[in-house]
């Protein structure tokens, strides 16, 4: 698969790895995203990459020692006492700019908890100060954010760089896998921007196949990815895994899911924040209102792979284990096209979202919902419930976009944008500004009004 994006990332580390002082820098991001991946890039053949696992601590030294006794002969026929020894030991080594990357690092810091502080104290030192690059990396996004953000961290206010990698954008994916772009969007819908999803997809004929060979078998690669994810950053992951299965069920209010749950709401608050922290959960609230305040917001999967999974893998997995694939098939066939095109929404709003369209420069691009007065056939004002898939402001506060998306074929362009307009007068948020509509279709639609965007006109917009 061809390498895409994270040029600034590896523009930067290079750029720290060849200054004139040694560099510390920590890399992190849930797990697949690509950190490895992205270390190999800058490391050269006089570095030392030592990837950690979950053994005692005078194995994991034996294994790193291994490791530097490539760059440095012989490093491993001393035994190292503590992590402090070993680390010294290669200070004394160095007689050039070398790299040190410890992988996995959260694996180590569970066998040995005085290993930040150990690092800081080579850090402050003024005898045994590091003199190689150092790079911490770790899937734990929680704990290695607090590494150097927690003000009680040894590491706290010491990094020379800090490397948060999220998911990779759309446009990348069609790039990397050489789709044609109604297929980016419906990779998208079901990988989301994890490189290591898109690497196992590339390896089948098509997306059904990719699908059914690693997430709809319980042999597959990715059928018990989430608890591989959860155990990095939650303490609970049955409860988790509970939150994430009512939420991708549809669920999305606090006072549902807790009534789901059978638990008082506040007992949530934190469980869902962390969630959302990591970037599993987002908290969506209509356009024009603030996610401090506002009484509607709703709680949504933010992550294309866990939406999937939760609508598709959880309540088929009885089925799955006894290898039923008829009524995976059916539900698969179903409801995939939905799932597509509530992605398919989701995409369109980050296109838009800092965006210029048509010229204007837009805010951040949201849903709204919500009740509005209209006047019914008789004459009199009437209450109606009103979704609308995409609303931004223009940044100079004079435009308003409202746009709606549709993955079906055969829509009408002349009936969309005539029905959006005959609601616009009425939307509380409008207040005299120009309204642009634009309909964001699958397919051209019928009777083109010449407001449609296409999946590759919002691919461009990336």
């Amino acid at each position: 698969m061809k390498f895409v994006d994270r040029e600034k990332e590896i523009v930067r580390l290079r750029q720290l790895l060849k200054s004139d002082s040694p560099s510390f820098v920590i890399i992190r991001g849930r797990r697949r995203i690509g950190k490895s991946t992205l270390i190999g890039k800058v490391l050269g053949e006089k570095d030392i990459y030592y990837e950690a696992d979950r053994t005692d601590p005078a194995n994991q030294m034996a294994g790193l020692s291994s490791m530097v006794a490539h760059v440095f002969p012989d490093f491993n026929d001393a035994v190292y006492k503590d992590w402090r020894a070993l680390l010294v030991a290669i200070n004394h080594r160095v007689t050039e700019r070398v790299t040190l990357c410890l992988d996995e690092f959260p694996y180590l810091v569970e066998g040995s908890p005085s290993l930040p502080s150990v690092i800081q104290g080579l850090i402050d030192s003024k005898t045994d100060k590091l003199r190689y690059n150092l790079i911490l990396c770790g899937s734990s996004q929680q704990m290695m954010y607090n590494l150097t953000h927690d003000e009680s961290s040894p590491l706290y206010g010491r990094t020379d760089a800090d490397f948060g990698m999220k998911a990779i954008a759309v446009n990348y994916l069609q790039e990397a896998l050489d789709l044609d772009a109604q297929k980016c969007i419906e990779h998208y819908a079901v990988w989301g921007g994890v490189p290591r999803y898109w690497k196992l997809a590339e390896s089948s004929p098509t997306l059904r196949e990719a699908i059914w060979e690693h997430v709809l078998s319980d042999m597959g690669a990715l059928y018990e990815e989430p608890l591989r994810l959860f155990r990095d950053d939650m303490k609970d992951i049955v409860k988790t895994s509970t939150i994430m299965s009512v939420i991708g069920s549809e669920t999305n209010r606090l006072s549902e899911i807790a009534s789901k749950l059978g638990e008082p709401a506040t007992n949530l608050s934190r469980p869902l924040a962390k969630l959302t922290d990591l970037g599993y959960l987002e908290k969506e609230v209509p356009f024009g209102e603030s996610a401090k305040s506002s009484k509607k917001s709703l709680y949504r999967i933010a992550d294309p792979f866990l939406h999937f999974y939760n609508k598709f893998v959880v309540p088929n997995k009885s089925f799955i284990q006894l290898k039923r694939d008829k009524p995976v098939k059916a539900a698969f066939e179903r409801d995939f096209p939905g799932h597509v095109g509530y992605w398919w929404e989701h995409i369109c709003r980050d296109a838009v979202s800092g965006n210029v369209v048509d010229g204007v420069t837009y805010g951040m691009c949201r849903r709204w919902w919500g009740k509005i007065t209209v006047m019914n056939e008789g004459g009199k004002p009437e209450s109606k419930d009103i979704e609308l898939d995409m609303v931004a402001e223009s940044l100079d506060h004079t435009t308003i976009l409202i746009g709606e998306c549709k993955w079906t074929t055969g829509e009408n362009g002349r009936l969309l944008t005539n029905g959006i307009n005959k609601i616009v007068p009425f939307l509380p948020f409008v207040n005299g500004k120009k309204v642009i509509i634009k309909l964001f279709t699958k397919v051209r639609p019928e009777e083109d009004q010449g407001n449609a965007l296409l999946p590759e006109d919002v691919l461009r917009l990336f």
